[in-house]
């Protein structure tokens, strides 16, 4: 089996989709690896670490991709009208691995699907025992809940920390985390390790002895009778407009407390659901801050901008995009583990076997033999 691993061409994208540990963890007789020349070198991994494992490194994309059995990339192979882009040089009946957001790109599915490549989506990975180590989606999120928490202590003028210094006492900052999903769990160790107060909401009633089992207090609210919080998977269930309004009028308080608000709410393949008004912001305190991780898919915020960073009356919302390409050395390690076991799983005879039976393969699978499998 050939594999091949070409450098990501999504802008401000450093992570690599396999690191020169994991490579050495792959490579066999019956597998050989190439690597697109300086394609880890963002992520702090050179060329010769991967020479050094037994990897090939190859200049040209198209001698790469032409001749895989399997891609392996962290985002989906770019498409476009010209046959030179990655999704025309793959060679016909290839595998790809990869993030292919298949609920915002159905263009990307259908030209994955006409050049007859088999493309299996990490983030549909289901969350059963099984798939646990391959769960890439957690990684990541694991990578953004720290990373939220410190762009919030750089841009809060605040200590985290309580302090006893010679001017006196400084009282320690009051944190927020909307949702306990791995994003928000990974928030309020962070946020607690830093010596803030944390309190932690979700709609889910399991979720709160994991937030009170990393010191943070649970903020109570009211569902009303018969509304289910919890959906498919273990995720957050889409609430009703009558139960969104309740979640927010128990929130009011503990935002406008707040001095950081970490939002990391989503339900799969909907718009993130609004956690904070416009008017909830115009009751925080100047200089308080908001980190919403959600951006990308609308916003727990209402006044959120993706990919930018707001001041509203001295509230600062930061509106982030791909935060785990900010410590790519770590999340391309986390993201590689979770690939080559991914690959080792579809290899149990050292041939690459696509079984659309098995719950884990026939999850992630969204174009296979030419057809679109996938419905948004």
């Amino acid at each position: 089996m050939r594999v091949a691993v070409p450098k990501e061409t999504m802008g401000a994208e450093t992570r690599v989709a396999l690191t020169p540990g994991s490579a050495k963890r792959l490579a066999g007789d019956d597998v050989q690896i190439a690597i697109q020349e300086g394609a880890g070198l963002a992520a702090g991994f050179p060329d010769d670490a991967y020479r050094e494992v037994g990897v090939d490194v190859v200049s040209d994309l198209g001698e790469l991709l032409g001749s895989a059995d399997l891609v392996l990339k962290v985002n989906a192979p770019g498409l476009g009208d010209s046959d030179q882009t990655e999704v025309g040089l793959i060679r016909s009946g290839a595998t790809v691995i990869a993030f292919t957001k298949p609920h915002q790109s159905a263009e990307a599915l259908a030209g994955m699907a006409e050049h007859n490549l088999n493309a299996l989506s990490m983030e549909l990975m289901p969350r059963i025992t099984r798939a646990q180590s391959m769960d890439a989606l957690s990684s990541m999120s694991t990578v953004a809940g720290y990373k939220a928490v410190l762009i919030a202590a750089d841009t809060l003028g605040k200590f985290f920390p309580m302090l006893m210094t010679a001017a006196g006492t400084v009282s320690p900052a009051k944190v927020l985390v909307l949702g306990a999903g791995v994003a928000g769990l990974q928030a309020i160790a962070t946020a607690k390790r830093l010596g803030a107060v944390v309190e932690a909401f979700d709609i889910r009633e399991a979720a709160k002895e994991e937030i009170k089992s990393l010191g943070a207090t649970f903020v109570e609210w009211e569902a009303g009778e018969g509304v289910e919080t919890e959906g498919e998977g273990g995720y957050a269930a889409e609430l009703s407009q009558d139960a969104q309004a309740l979640q927010r009028q128990a929130l009011t308080r503990h935002v406008a407390d707040s001095d950081a608000v970490i939002a990391t709410a989503l339900v799969p393949g909907r718009p993130a659901p609004l956690l904070v008004t416009t008017e909830m912001v115009d009751g925080m305190q100047p200089g308080s801050v908001i980190v919403d991780l959600a951006a990308e898919t609308g916003g727990n915020c209402e006044v959120t901008e993706a990919g930018q960073t707001i001041n509203r009356d001295g509230v600062i919302i930061h509106g982030p995009l791909n935060l785990a390409a900010t410590v790519p050395f770590n999340a391309s390690q986390m993201y590689a583990r979770n690939v080559i076991t991914l690959v080792k799983h579809l290899t149990p005879e050292g041939e690459l076997t696509l079984d659309m039976d098995d719950e884990i393969t026939g999850a992630i699978c969204v174009t296979y033999d030419g057809k679109v499998r996938f419905e948004a």
